[in-house]
């Protein structure tokens, strides 16, 4: 049996294989799919308290550095840092229930990108803030580590109603 001949292309002087093609007709099944991406939307989070604001104008910043949750499609934990600033209106948000709903992600299958976007919309909920910014820096895994930002109010995207 003879060995496959090898050959150099570009500079670098990288071989490459002359001859059949491998994984070339393979078809690509989808590796996530729409329940993947709704996973953990349904979830009836608990509510966020809020108190009276006694001050306008002035900005509040949240750091959860130790958030968990897991990935909705390997089961495996996901670890960040949330980053909730805004600038209360009538209401503030009471650290202790917003501590508890944090916490509520910590077993819950659901992607980064919701995480983020359902933790603004519950802050937007019950404290009905002037603007809210929600920040997910989460830890590497595989090599690639994410952050995601959401803001309120939520500029006008194309298609969307």
């Amino acid at each position: 049996m003879r060995a496959p001949q090898l050959r150099v292309h570009n500079r670098r002087h990288h071989p490459v294989r002359q001859g059949k093609r491998y994984n070339r007709n393979m078809a690509k099944s989808p590796r996530y799919t729409a329940d993947h991406a709704a996973a953990g939307l349904d979830t009836n989070f608990p509510e966020i308290e809020t108190w009276p604001n006694q001050f306008p104008g002035y900005e509040i910043v949240v750091d959860d550095p130790e958030f968990t949750s897991v990935c909705p499609k390997t089961g495996l934990p996901d670890f960040g840092v949330l980053t909730i600033r805004y600038v209360p209106d009538k209401h503030c948000l009471e650290l202790k229930s917003l501590k508890e709903y944090l916490q509520s992600y910590r077993n819950l299958g659901i992607f980064q990108e919701n995480i983020v976007n359902q933790v603004l919309e519950d802050v937007v909920k019950w404290a009905k803030p002037v603007w809210a910014e929600v920040k997910g820096d989460f830890r590497p895994r595989g090599g690639i580590s994410t952050t995601v930002v959401a803001r309120w109010p939520r500029p006008n995207a194309r298609g969307r109603k």
